[in-house]
């Protein structure tokens, strides 16, 4: 069984108008929902093999509230510059090629992307948005990453700030 964590960056900051949108910062909220849903997560005795994440300021820092809470060194947290601008194909090609060796992944990015991937393998619900530290878990029959697909994968359960908190 292979598990894959789409989350996306907890809420960031528009307080500084001149900074680039890759350096935006978390704001207050995303202070607070980021260390909280990786508790969430970590008292859910999820454990990753591995943490893959944008090197966005704003996706990073929450990708470092999860590896607190899962136990994961900080340095451990594979950046992907790819995740960054990534369309679905993307991230599907991103996912094809994680290690064989690895069965829990969580990979932290944005939207609009995040949510239509969610959506390739949500089975009747449709999942609107995918909110600021909102985590999408997918799980899989797949031997392989590369071979994971909408046939042999679904979404498994949702955890949305608003709704978990």
């Amino acid at each position: 069984m292979r598990t894959l964590f789409l989350i996306r960056h907890a809420k960031s900051s528009w307080g500084n108008p001149g900074l680039r949108d890759f350096d935006r910062p978390l704001n207050d909220r995303g202070l607070h929902d980021g260390p909280r849903m990786a508790q969430l997560l970590a008292r859910e005795k999820i454990q990753p093999d591995l943490l893959v994440s944008s090197p966005a300021k704003r996706a990073i820092t929450t990708a470092q509230f999860f590896a607190e809470a899962f136990g994961v060194a900080v340095s451990d947290i594979r950046k992907e510059p790819a995740i960054y601008e990534a369309n679905p194909t993307e991230i599907l090609r991103l996912i094809a090629e994680l290690p064989d060796e690895v069965n829990t992944v969580c990979i932290f990015g944005h939207n609009p992307t995040f949510t239509e991937v969610a959506n390739l393998f949500a089975e009747d619900d449709i999942i609107e948005n995918v909110p600021t530290c909102g985590v999408v878990k997918i799980t899989s029959s797949a031997d392989n990453w590369r071979s994971l697909y909408e046939g042999n994968s679904r979404v498994a359960a949702c955890y949305f700030p608003k709704e978990v908190l």
